[in-house]
């Protein structure tokens, strides 16, 4: 039996979230509903959704923050919905990763088009990114979030492993230390950037210095990259 495709609803409207859970059902969905911004991210958390109808205006933490702080950790289609029609709200929303807008009020039907059509397109750029990356003998599946070299098993913390996947998506590229913040730490950090310096000696110590074989390279005053081949 092909598993349901859930939908987590994050509304503050009790009845309009009613509404829209009862006609997802109907249509075969699995529903959770969180009516607050800070339960929202919760249920993101807990329930791992593959689609997420956001409101933008919401107590505690806005739609917008939501929909940032999930972006940093997931691709998950995300539709916002809010009463509001101005231009720029529905800029700031897709500006903060929402992959469409719907404004209040609106037919079901077309909640439903929207939300086929953002899965559709998640299923496309899923297939065409790859599951797996490799340099040389190293290689991380993406999926299970797990790293080898050749036959040993590498543990990694979160952080270090979106640090070395971010690195071989770009490999034989420089990337800055602002590029690695921006994308492993987020836009919204405001630490200081050696903590770069610090996650690629940590990763160097569990792989480069571990098994004697350099992977990740430096550009004094640039960045870093990981070398796919041999000079």
């Amino acid at each position: 039996m092909e598993n349901k495709i859930k939908a987590l609803i994050i509304e503050d409207e009790v009845k309009l979230a009613r509404f829209v859970e009862l006609e997802l059902r109907h249509e075969g969905y699995d529903v959770v509903v969180a009516n607050d911004g800070r339960s929202g991210l919760e249920c993101f958390e807990s329930e791992k959704p593959d689609i997420i109808l956001l409101d933008l205006m919401l107590p505690g933490l806005s739609g917008i923050e939501v929909c940032r702080r999930i972006r940093k950790d997931s691709d998950v289609p995300i539709i916002m919905t809010t009463a509001k029609g101005e231009v720029m709200d529905k800029v700031l929303g897709l500006d903060n990763g929402a992959d469409d807008y719907i404004t209040k009020p609106f037919a079901i039907e077309e909640v439903l088009a929207r939300m086929r059509v953002a899965l559709k397109h998640r299923k496309t750029a899923e297939g065409e990114n790859p599951t797996r990356l490799s340099v040389k003998d190293l290689t991380l599946d993406l999926g299970k979030r797990t790293v080898k070299l050749g036959d040993n098993n590498i543990d990694l913390t979160k952080r270090e492993f979106d640090l070395l996947a971010y690195l071989i998506k770009n490999k034989n590229i420089v990337i800055s230390r602002e590029q690695i913040l921006n994308k492993v730490w987020g836009y919204d950090y405001f630490g200081e950037t050696n903590v770069v310096d610090v996650y690629i000696r940590y990763l160097r110590t569990k792989i480069d210095d571990k098994y004697g074989e350099k992977f990740i390279h430096t550009i004094r005053g640039v960045g870093y990259y990981v070398k796919d081949d041999e000079d």
